[in-house]
């Protein structure tokens, strides 16, 4: 952390370069500022990411920045304060603190949070912006947080951990053990200094596949914000033994569209099936992350188009966990049908269907945009159809 980039003269290049171009920047010659132009483009790169998913911080000032990745992979506002409203008690410990917009958040539930950071100018980064939001319970510490617990043996109400995965799967499956710190190995020793444990996961993560290696699972909420999911959230609390409880929520502009259930009611939920009928619905996508096909055919007492066509149908328009559309025509795959249509320009989907979107637009001569959203699927009779609709 270099403190040089606090001065008067660097702050206001930075907040007056906001949108300046990057690269013009770095070619030019500028007096009025005492760091290496190379620094503070970085600052002004992390602040520009920071306007929409980290307004608090964009809004405030002398924050100092980290580079570009770790504001990548850092919570959003939206997602920390989802997260810190499933805990609360006296104290907590992130023992992988990252850029502590998570601990910015538990401060506001607990009177005592440990902020955990092996990178020891990341953790002068979050120590010196705290300040600046005039935050005095949080306790920042460079170290590594699975030693600190093991090296003071206190007792909080709740750990958080985030591990990051060592490398780039590529194509191969995710495995919490494949992660630093590696979470299923420490996962006894953990319990032994807090009854609550919560992880934060990549959504890449398989849900059985973190139920087989983790312990005392109680509950899995699947977050998604304005329809894609962000992360998974497990809640582990020691000695349980009942059935998960799976909760989804998608967090919109407007508002948050929840469904919850508990993990077995799927495997034994019985969904009606129909052809389209008068509305279209499609699940947000935190509720197919989680598996709840025919159990949203039971709960909500709609039709499903078919056991693999993820899309819902009903006569009389229902309030629903992801889009509602107003079926407008029913056709046939079939190039002459669709002609008649007259339609230049629509939004196209592929649902269970053996042909791709770019295909479907070859096909049908047809460009991007417009009001219609033409859904491409298989009916419970095994036909293929192109269901154009409005959004309703």
């Amino acid at each position: 952390m270099n403190k040089d980039i606090l001065n008067i003269k660097n702050q206001e290049f930075i907040n007056s370069n906001k949108n300046s171009n990057l690269v013009d920047l770095l070619l030019k010659k500028h007096s009025n500022i005492t760091v290496d132009i190379k620094e503070l483009t970085t600052q002004i790169e992390a602040k520009k990411r920071c306007k929409s998913k980290l307004s608090t911080w964009y809004n405030t000032s002398e924050i100092y920045y980290p580079n570009r990745l770790n504001i990548e992979q850092t919570s959003s506002e939206i997602t920390a304060e989802y997260k810190s409203n499933l805990v609360e008690g006296k104290n907590i410990i992130d023992l992988t603190g990252g850029f502590g917009v998570d601990c910015f958040y538990f401060s506001k539930r607990f009177k005592e949070v440990i902020h955990c950071e092996i990178n020891e100018s990341l953790s002068q980064i979050v120590s010196h912006n705290n300040k600046q939001f005039k935050i005095d319970n949080i306790s920042t510490i460079h170290t590594n947080g699975i030693s600190y617990l093991e090296e003071n043996n206190t007792e909080y109400d709740w750990i958080y951990i985030d591990p990051s995965r060592r490398h780039d799967s590529k194509g191969k499956v995710f495995f919490l053990k494949d992660c630093l710190p590696n979470v299923p190995e420490y996962m006894d020793m953990l319990f032994t200094y807090s009854k609550n444990i919560m992880i934060k996961t990549s959504p890449l993560l398989d849900l059985s596949i973190g139920i087989s290696e983790l312990k005392h699972v109680k509950a899995i909420h699947v977050v998604s914000v304005n329809n894609e999911v962000k992360e998974l959230l497990w809640i582990l609390e020691n000695g349980f033994a009942g059935e998960i409880k799976i909760e989804t929520a998608n967090i919109t502009k407007t508002d948050v569209q929840k469904f919850s259930f508990n993990i077995n009611a799927e495997s034994n939920a019985h969904a009606n099936y129909n052809t389209p009928e008068t509305f279209l619905y499609e699940p947000n996508v935190a509720i197919l992350k989680s598996g709840a096909f025919k159990l949203l055919s039971e709960e909500l007492n709609i039709d499903k188009l078919h056991p693999n066509s993820h899309l819902y149908t009903s006569d009389t328009l229902i309030d629903f966990p992801g889009r509602r559309f107003k079926i407008k025509n029913i056709i046939g795959f079939n190039k002459k049908e669709f002609k008649s249509l007259k339609i230049n320009k629509a939004n196209i989907a592929c649902r269970n269907f053996p042909v791709s979107v770019s295909e479907v637009k070859k096909k049908l001569k047809i460009n991007d945009g417009g009001d219609n959203y033409i859904f491409c699927t298989t009916d419970i009779n095994e036909k293929k159809l192109l269901i154009n609709c409005t959004k309703s």
